[in-house]
């Protein structure tokens, strides 16, 4: 008999992209401790949505095995080196004069005894200097950028010895997603000025997509569940919309032609609310579906732990295998619709932004 405790948290972690042999480690650490169940689920949600200075692989024993990415602070001059030095938490770092502390996954200024000072709430009250660190999520988006790279390049190669050629390598699977952009997105939401805003409509599309089947894989990223990475793709769509916008557009925000006065005072504010209300919602709407999702599954594939069911070892490879294979299809058309869904509203928005009207 096997605790199917063990083999769901495994699934969920592989599937989700966090580390498994460091979650059951910590389950194995914690065997004997009285805890709550609900809580400690809650803590293994959160930790895989947080991001980190540290990339871990696996864990062996007491070490976790991974490699550090740079810190890059701003603290009375620029201070670079090694997130290794902090040894996870366990070590301060001195840089001239400065002593600095990693505390839950932030970094605080401290001295050398690594003091941490916290309020009422129990929230830490240290100053923090200005981090401009290469984390997890910034190693992902400079992953996603490099493959799009590679790959839009090949398929430019291509073009460029005429409209004949065909597609080769990894371009074969590049040019259906490009054309679907363009015939089912850009011409019919913006029209014969679509040519103007594929290039922006392509990067939004293709870097979602790339960031979420990454998010897909055991490396354990998670950049489109980071509310800071969703908030900087709709501010440049509402850039775009706002620098593009023409006459017509102004016109129907702040005076719209054909409706009463009286009508128009009331109508004007609503509409210039409207314009940051489209970014919010694409903003929102990205975080909210990926963080939920993984959050989601991870819940339910810890009813069982919860419940502490027990299967023979052929059931649960079994149900193992099953859920993995659903789960994963699950998350690849979320993967998918997300960058849809993202890249059809933004060109939407820009579509009403140069729009030409024809008033009678």
């Amino acid at each position: 008999m096997i605790n199917l405790k063990r083999t769901l948290l495994v699934l969920a972690v592989v599937i989700l992209g966090a580390n498994p042999i460091c979650v059951l480690a910590n389950e194995e650490a914690h065997a004997g401790e009285p805890s709550d169940k609900s809580k400690e689920i809650g803590e293994y949600i959160v930790h895989h949505l947080q991001d980190d200075h540290f990339f871990s692989l696996y864990k062996a024993g007491e070490e976790t095995v991974g490699f550090p990415l740079p810190v890059i602070l701003i603290d009375n001059g620029l201070k670079v080196f090694s997130s290794g030095e902090f040894k996870h938490g366990k070590a301060v770092v001195e840089k001239d004069g400065q002593f600095y502390k990693y505390y839950h996954g932030k970094i605080y200024k401290t001295d050398a005894a690594g003091t941490i000072s916290y309020d009422d709430k129990h929230h830490p009250t240290n100053a923090k200097p200005l981090d401009f660190s290469i984390t997890k999520n910034v190693f992902g988006l400079f992953l996603a950028a490099f493959l799009m790279f590679v790959g839009f390049l090949s398929l430019a190669k291509t073009y460029k010895k005429g409209p004949s050629n065909l597609p080769k390598g990894f371009g074969r699977v590049l040019e259906p997603l490009v054309l679907y952009v363009r015939d089912e997105m850009a011409i019919p939401n913006i029209g014969h000025r679509y040519k103007e805003f594929m290039p922006y409509l392509l990067s939004v599309f293709f870097l979602i997509f790339t960031l979420n089947i990454l998010g897909l894989t055991p490396i354990g990223f998670n950049v489109t569940g980071n509310i800071s990475i969703t908030v900087c793709l709709a501010l440049f769509t509402f850039v775009v919309t706002t620098i593009k916008a023409n006459k017509d557009y102004w016109k129907h925000i702040f005076w719209m032609p054909g409706v009463p006065v009286p009508f128009k005072i009331i109508l004007a504010p609503i509409e210039v609310l409207g314009m940051f209300t489209k970014p919010f919602s694409l903003m929102l709407r990205l975080f909210a579906n990926i963080t939920a999702g993984h959050s989601v599954i991870m819940g339910l594939i810890a009813i069982v732990y919860l419940f502490q069911t027990q299967l023979t070892v052929g059931g649960s490879v079994g149900i193992s295998m099953l859920l993995t294979l659903v789960l994963f299809f699950l998350e690849l058309l979320v993967a998918f619709l997300q960058a849809f869904i993202f890249t059809m509203l933004s060109s939407l928005f820009i579509g009403m932004a140069v729009e030409e009207h024809a008033h009678h």
